[in-house]
């Protein structure tokens, strides 16, 4: 397993987008979020990416806090997306597209990998393992496009309306289980719907289930409903607690739990619970 040392990783669960055109809601953007994701790409028109990468290096905010969409490999605004970002001290960039391993080594920073693309999606194993590739990322709505498709899900008045359909289900799984066999944190993707709140927190919960480490969004007013999905409940930090309490005086062996058979796999599950609560300070290193 290729591995990045000393490898950033999302110091919180809620990544916002921010146009990178727009200099005045970096530090906006910032204080609402955990994480800041400067856009070079889609939120940017393409007569206004000059300016946008000229305001990217004339604004700096904290780096350890954010990251750096940039264009697609193989177009010029590729290249100098990441001539602008070596001006700057940002140390990590997303590949939006991300379609190949050469694609990340090449960008020569610590990279997240957004899979958005059919090539991208069954590639996505390779582009995980390479070593400057340090999460990954998916996004819905280039797949469709790519695809030849018109919606990325059920629509109204079908059986599962506002659900992703099931390529884009397939994908977001496949990056997930990709990000986890290489050692590499995962983001969701992002909710277009902003006033759909119950949806958002439904995939929120669901992502929380599967392990991933963070939700992208759209709007400030997302931010609280993602922090408060990957925020574990008090009951479930108490049942943690009592799980790795557990297993300490049974030295790691098989015991019961409320009438819960508790093994490596549940002990591994509370551990992971304690450590998105923060209260795991001897939690054992999940890297192992």
């Amino acid at each position: 397993m290729m591995q990045f040392a000393n490898a950033w990783t999302p110091p919180g669960p809620a990544l916002l987008f921010c146009p990178a055109d727009r200099p005045e809601r970096y530090q906006k953007a910032l204080d609402r979020a955990d994480v800041v994701i400067l856009d070079l790409e889609d939120a940017v028109s393409p007569e206004n990416r000059v300016t946008a990468r000229e305001a990217l290096v004339a604004n700096p905010i904290d780096p350890d806090r954010t990251i750096v969409r940039i264009n697609p490999a193989g177009t010029g605004d590729y290249r100098r997306d990441l001539a602008a970002v070596v001006e700057t001290n940002y140390r990590v960039v997303m590949q939006a597209k991300a379609e190949d391993v050469d694609s990340i080594i090449d960008t020569a920073l610590q990279t997240v990998a957004l899979i958005e693309t059919p090539l991208g999606a069954t590639r996505v194993n390779e582009i995980a393992a390479a070593v400057n590739c340090i999460g990954l990322m998916w996004g819905a709505e280039d797949l469709v496009a790519g695809l030849g498709g018109k919606s990325s899900r059920f629509g109204p008045g079908e059986e599962r309306a506002g659900q992703y359909r099931d390529v884009a289900r397939w994908v977001r799984s496949t990056v997930r289980i990709a990000a986890a066999a290489h050692g590499k944190f995962a983001v969701d993707s992002v909710h277009l719907d902003i006033d759909d709140v119950s949806g958002l927190v439904a995939e929120v919960r669901d992502a929380v289930a599967l392990g991933y480490t963070a939700t992208a969004c759209i709007h400030p007013s997302q931010v609280d409903h993602i922090r408060a999905g990957y925020r574990p409940s008090d009951d479930e930090v108490d049942w943690a607690r009592r799980v790795v309490d557990g297993s300490a005086e049974h030295a790691g062996g098989v015991f019961k739990l409320d009438g819960q058979m508790i093994d490596g796999p549940v002990l591994r599950q509370a551990e992971v619970v304690l450590t998105r609560a923060g209260a795991g300070g001897d939690v054992p290193d999940q890297s192992e």
